[in-house]
């Protein structure tokens, strides 16, 4: 449990260094690229999420979960199977994209240069993966921690240098922000890919075992493909939502530069000072599935409902003072992105929202750990058909609009943390003393 509760340290201690980077790196892009232009740089955010999605195979979940559960000396063999699957996959996937990139058209709007420079994400994001799969598995959370710092660091310092010495018209602009962001991926990948290869030269030194090809593919493949399928679910109503809001605020009567500029507040405004706290949730998330992942395979079913109760605890002493804080304050924090009064009622109007994503993201870690991912899966679906329903309905409603989509976005959030803690519940038996007993009796 040390180990465990040295990670969170890390992880939380490098993401608030990190989220309070990001606030800088929000600041500025709102400052340079305008309202309009803040709102098409948040509306292709979630297209290049799911490249960078499909690219990962979600490997750095399996990888981890696998290395958790079995002892060092398989260590090396498993991660040889899988650098082996992600040379073929990535070498598939970027002949795939290389071929397909031309003819899709949300990046038609966008500076021609862009869509090939994405291009770099599928090598860099999958062989990025296997590294910090490895290093999460072994709980070498620092690694992590300087690699998420890096990440921001390297995106501040390169969009002030760009934007303070030099002048680009909106498109220009554009290709620079997502530039520098693909930027810092490839920084962090030449950082833990250094680290790795290291790593792996002392595991030579060791004593190792081999597991059967067939063995360590069918446990990667397990975690990989539905984690995938349900992230890739996630990335695809990610990257509809911007388009079907705007949609909907056009058919209420707005304008489309008016429905792009009330997008542009809704996620670059208010979502990134709510998001903000989520950094403690994000560094739990990396920690909680190897731990869970073990735990559950030894059937430590005591440690695993202490976790929960920790992971509630902790989740909502710091989620309910965030956005009481951001409820009271919203007007002095939305005014550091704009002067507008329409952002700060945006984020007053979202804290159900923020308060249960808090929760979400480690609970759906200790789902993933429990091996119940298609359970979080069909509560994600859920939860989007009912947010793109209220959407729909209300969003298209000139009475409604804006606060017809912040009702769709809380309902939702709320529906699947319920969803994700029952389902632990009765899994762990929280609500069944007897049933710990009976675990343990059999084992």
């Amino acid at each position: 449990m040390a180990i465990y509760y040295r990670g969170i340290f890390f992880l939380a201690a490098s993401a608030f260094l990190g989220e309070g980077i990001e606030f800088f790196v929000n600041m500025i892009l709102a400052r340079e690229l305008g309202k309009h232009g803040l709102g098409m740089y948040m509306s292709i955010l979630p297209s290049i999420y799911l490249i960078v999605l499909l690219s990962s195979f979600e490997l750095h979940i399996s990888i981890s979960k696998f290395i958790a559960e079995k002892e060092e000396r398989f260590h090396r063999n498993i991660l040889y199977h899988a650098i082996t699957i992600t040379i073929v996959f990535t070498s598939s996937l970027l002949l795939v994209a290389t071929v397909m990139m031309p003819f899709i058209p949300i990046f038609n709007s966008y500076h021609p240069y862009l869509r090939w420079l994405i291009l770099i994400l599928i090598p860099v994001t999958t062989f990025m993966s296997v590294a910090r799969g490895y290093f999460m598995g072994v709980h070498h959370m620092g690694k992590i921690a300087v690699s998420n710092f890096l990440r921001k660091i390297f995106q501040l310092a390169a969009l002030f240098l760009l934007f303070r010495f030099f002048h680009f018209n909106t498109e220009a602009a554009l290709l620079i922000a997502i530039a520098t962001l693909i930027g810092s991926e490839v920084v962090v990948f030449l950082y833990l890919i250094l680290e790795f290869v290291i790593q792996f030269q002392q595991m030579k030194r060791h004593p190792f075992s081999n597991l059967n090809r067939k063995v360590v593919r069918k446990n990667l493949m397990s975690v990989s493909i539905p984690t995938t399928v349900m992230r890739l679910f996630a990335a695809l109503t990610g990257a509809i939502q911007p388009f079907l809001i705007k949609a909907v605020l056009v058919r209420s009567g707005l304008t489309a530069t008016i429905a792009t500029e009330q997008y542009g507040m809704l996620m670059g405004v208010a979502i990134t000072i709510g998001f903000f706290p989520a950094f403690i949730a994000h560094s739990l998330m990396i920690v909680l599935i190897p731990a869970v992942s073990k735990a559950y395979s030894e059937k430590d079913y005591p440690t695993m409902q202490k976790m929960l109760h920790q992971v509630i605890m902790l989740t909502f002493l710091y989620g309910v003072p965030a956005v009481f804080l951001f409820y009271i304050f919203a007007d002095p924090l939305s005014s550091l992105f704009f002067h507008s009064s329409t952002a700060s009622v945006f984020l007053q109007m979202l804290w159900p929202f923020f308060l249960f994503h808090y929760f979400i993201m480690p609970l759906q870690a200790i789902l993933i750990g429990l091996g119940l991912i298609k359970d979080s899966f069909i509560h994600n679906i859920w939860g989007t058909v009912i947010a793109f329903s209220i959407i729909w309905v209300l969003g298209s409603k000139p009475e409604w609009r804006m606060d017809g989509i912040v009702i769709a976005m809380n309902t939702s959030s709320i529906l699947i943390a319920l969803m994700h803690y029952l389902t632990i519940c009765k899994k762990i038996g929280v609500f069944s003393s007897s049933f710990i007993q009976k675990q343990q009796s059999s084992n």
